[in-house]
Parts: structure tokens; C-alpha cells; sequence
């Protein structure tokens, strides 16, 4: 069977949660914020935002497209990169 991929890219995005302590993401294209409260990064499937709290960047090397993130892990959650170019959140807001 063929894998359906957003992208026509070869980077395999890779999501590994661990306690929700701990979160490793790979496939990261960019990072668009980032605060010990709220990570908002473009990925290989889209917008990844994660929130908690004391969130910690340890590690992120976007040679790799790895990003390894620390803290009270609450929630994750995709949207698709189109609403990112769009204006997003702030185009909501100002209509």
C-alpha cells in the first residue's frame, strides 16, 4: 500500500510522547514561536501547536528536523499549513 503524504517532501514526521513530560517531534520545518506556555511549528503534516506548562526547548536542530521539547505537556494539535499562509489566527481577528 502507498503512504498518502501532505507533502511531496521525503522528510518522515514523527511524533513520540513520553509521560507527557517529554515530546520528540521530527519532520519540523520551522518554528514559528515559542514560550514556556505555547510551541506553534510548521511540520511535514502541517501546524503542530503544543501547549502546557514550563514547556523547555532541549534540542532543536532543523539540519535533522528534530525538535525535542520539556515540560507539562497538555495538548497537541495540527492544522493545515494553508490556514498558516492565510493569515491564520490574526486574519480571524481583524475580518
Amino acid at each position: 500500500m502507498e503512504d498518502k503524504k501532505m507533502n511531496t517532501g521525503s522528510i518522515n514526521h514523527n511524533v513520540i510522547m513520553e509521560n507527557r513530560e517529554k515530546v520528540i517531534i521530527t519532520g519540523i520545518i520551522d518554528i514559528h514561536s515559542f514560550d514556556d506556555e505555547l510551541v506553534l511549528t510548521e511540520t511535514e503534516m502541517g501546524i503542530l501547536t503544543i501547549k502546557g506548562k514550563d514547556l523547555k526547548m532541549n534540542k532543536l536542530n532543523l539540519d535533522n528536523t528534530e525538535l525535542i521539547i520539556e515540560g507539562k505537556i497538555a495538548m497537541l494539535q495540527y492544522n493545515e499549513v494553508e490556514h498558516m499562509k492565510k493569515g491564520g489566527m490574526f486574519n480571524k481577528i481583524f475580518r
